[in-house]
């Protein structure tokens, strides 16, 4: 039983436009999305920086890559669930999704981005600069490093409620112990 609840109408004219969209596009609006909406504030700042970053530099793919190392790394089951469903749909393979979960992948720039930000967060920011050379060599520039950070912040935002939370997970449930997959 979740320790904050999703709620089902906001009395937020953006936050009910929003979550009335998902409702129609998806059939449902994500728990995640609905326990957010408990803060408007919160609920509508989160959708304006997604928007901000889906028009930045990263492509969809790549932006899932991030999420999936993002809620791998700060353990949110939840979050890792509904991204690896995502991932899915936008081409990932199983393999692509259990390497960015590692912060790795076959493709050297999305490589590049997964490892980034895995150090981003493992660090808390505080890149080596060695590390730094290593991402500028396969292509990731200056403006990609910030909008790997926002992204992770992004991510780290809802991992971090759904975690506090304890979101009921809406989507199919992914292990977070990679281990038991590398097993299978």
């Amino acid at each position: 039983m979740p320790r904050i609840s999703p709620i089902s109408e906001s009395t937020d004219a953006a936050v009910t436009a929003v979550l009335n969209d998902m409702k129609a596009r998806r059939g449902r609006a994500p728990n995640a999305m609905a326990t957010l909406a408990q803060s408007s504030a919160a609920f509508n700042g989160y959708h304006a920086f997604k928007k901000a970053l889906m028009k930045g530099g990263l492509t969809i793919r790549q932006r899932e890559i991030v999420a999936l190392v993002t809620a791998q790394e700060n353990a949110c089951q939840y979050c890792l669930s509904g991204h690896t469903e995502a991932a899915a749909t936008v081409g990932l393979s199983s393999t692509d999704i259990l390497n960015a979960r590692t912060g790795k992948s076959d493709n050297a720039l999305d490589n590049a981005i997964a490892t980034f930000a895995l150090k981003v967060i493992q660090q808390r920011g505080l890149v080596d600069d060695a590390d730094l050379v290593v991402a500028r060599e396969a292509g990731v520039d200056d403006a990609l490093m910030v909008e790997i950070v926002a992204n992770v912040a992004l991510n780290t935002l809802t991992n971090y409620n759904n975690r506090l939370a304890e979101t009921e997970i809406d989507f199919p449930v992914v292990q977070l112990e990679l281990e038991a997959l590398s097993n299978q």
